[in-house]
């Protein structure tokens, strides 16, 4: 739409035939006409299709204001974030109005004044739809004037009473006014903070200072909560639940694949981690979740896959400027740097202390094995482990390019099995040839058919009988 073209007073948008819509029917006709054209009303997000995805859409097409209910780094702000897309690109406002009151209705004394006075000469302009969004991270010290509003001593001082609702300094929540206010982590609000948002969900009013200001707003107020949340921090009280009409659950990728579409989609990679080895990632963060070791009530991050496969990346980039080679690819002795920098971002079970990087380590390698085990189903290793039997030793580590990797080998033709497997061409640079070879070797070792002798202090890993 042409901002330029648009009507410019109250006069014009009357004759342009222009209709006032809450926002909420606004959101439910626009997610209606992308749902009837097969379009994705949720670009970026993944793995929540048949399950996440039809209930919020329920919810938003009732008019439901919404808790999006999960464990920390399961996407629910990144979701709440694309509900801007289900906005009009451009809405009409009445031009300078602290509120964003729409040309048709306004609720503040000053507009009101405003519209009375210039009748359909009211100048009108027009709000951008990422303008509409409003995000707030609830925390211990967050204030009723913050989210609601406060007497402006200011407004005072300049001679106006103490009672008249124009020395009100208004909070983000009427600010976001004919839009979409979202509160991440609700339980950590103070519960005579939430006790402020009752009114404004209900009765669609606002109290301030001992009086009380009749505003209409037209708001969709959307949440976050972790369900740990309910119990050791905090809570949504329960009035407060009561008013949000619907309450979604989240979850982590259900599918492997899933997990990989999402670190691909987020990761910002400095070199190329090639898929076996994004495979192996997720698959570690899925052992992860699943493991006894890790306190599930914490969750497992999808930003640790994402720090996990960004960690490969650096990695490969640090050999890179070790042993000067051109294009740094990501190879599997790189995954022995992720347990020891991420360890931190995850919380163990009590009892557990001292034994971090061993749980760590032991479940990058299941995670590994079945990489490798899904990837060279049916191949017959044996002529890379005879090779190795007849006394050839292959070494690799951070100070190891992928030359002397190939070098240490004979021309085998299991070798170029071994690259078609997991996407490489004869044609392809060494590095991604030396990943493959790599995880080959990789997974003759962890099925016991190959000796590997690693040394921590120098980063290498020799593979031998």
């Amino acid at each position: 739409m042409n901002r330029g073209n648009l009507p410019r007073t109250v006069g014009e948008l009357k004759a342009a035939g222009h209709q006032q819509r809450g926002v909420k029917a606004e959101i439910r006709d626009n997610l209606l006409a992308i749902l009837r054209a097969g379009g994705d009303p949720w670009p970026g997000i993944v793995g929540f299709d048949r399950t996440v995805l039809p209930q919020l859409e329920r919810a938003l097409l009732a008019g439901h204001d919404i808790v999006l209910l999960g464990e920390r780094g399961q996407g629910k702000t990144r979701l709440l974030r694309t509900l801007v897309g289900l906005l009009d690109e451009w809405t009409p406002v009445i031009d300078g109005s602290e509120l964003g009151e729409h040309p048709y209705e306004p609720i503040t004394a000053e507009s009101k004044r405003r519209a009375a006075e210039l009748g359909d000469d009211l100048p009108v302009s027009w709000r951008h739809r990422s303008e509409r969004y409003a995000e707030k991270l609830a925390t211990p010290d967050t204030s009723v004037g913050d989210l609601i509003g406060d007497v402006d001593p200011v407004k005072v001082a300049q001679g106006r009473s103490l009672g008249d609702p124009e020395t009100i300094h208004f909070g983000l929540v009427p600010r976001s006014h004919r839009g979409i206010i979202a509160v991440n982590e609700l339980p950590d609000l103070a519960e005579r903070i939430q006790v402020g948002l009752l009114n404004v969900m209900e009765e669609r009013d606002i109290q301030i200072r001992g009086y009380t200001m009749r505003l209409p707003l037209d708001v969709l107020l959307v949440a976050t909560a972790n369900p740990e949340d309910y119990t050791n921090r905090g809570r949504i009280i329960t009035p407060l639940k009561d008013r949000f009409g619907a309450e979604v659950r989240t979850h982590y990728p259900l599918d492997v694949d899933d997990e990989i579409d999402l670190v691909r989609q987020e990761s910002q990679l400095v070199a190329e981690v090639p898929d076996s080895l994004i495979e192996v990632v997720a698959r570690f963060v899925r052992n992860l979740r699943e493991s006894a070791a890790i306190d599930q009530r914490s969750g497992v991050s999808a930003r640790f896959a994402v720090a996990a496969a960004e960690t490969l990346a650096a990695a490969a980039l640090r050999r890179a400027a070790l042993t000067n080679e051109d294009e740094p690819v990501a190879r599997p002795i790189d995954l022995d740097a992720i347990p020891d920098v991420l360890r931190g971002k995850l919380e163990f079970e009590a009892g557990e202390e001292g034994r971090e990087t061993e749980h760590l380590t032991h479940l990058l390698r299941m995670a590994t094995a079945e990489t490798a085990r899904y990837a060279f189903a049916g191949l017959d290793l044996s002529p890379l482990e005879d090779a190795i039997g007849e006394g050839r030793i292959v070494t690799t580590g951070e100070r190891v390019p992928a030359t002397d990797v190939l070098n240490a080998l004979p021309e085998l033709p299991v070798l170029h099995e071994v690259a078609e497997r997991v996407g490489v061409k004869p044609t392809d640079s060494a590095g991604r040839i030396a990943s493959a070879v790599e995880l080959a070797l990789e997974a003759l070792y962890l099925s016991r058919r190959l000796a590997k002798d690693a040394d921590a202090e120098d980063g290498t890993a020799v593979y031998g009988i």
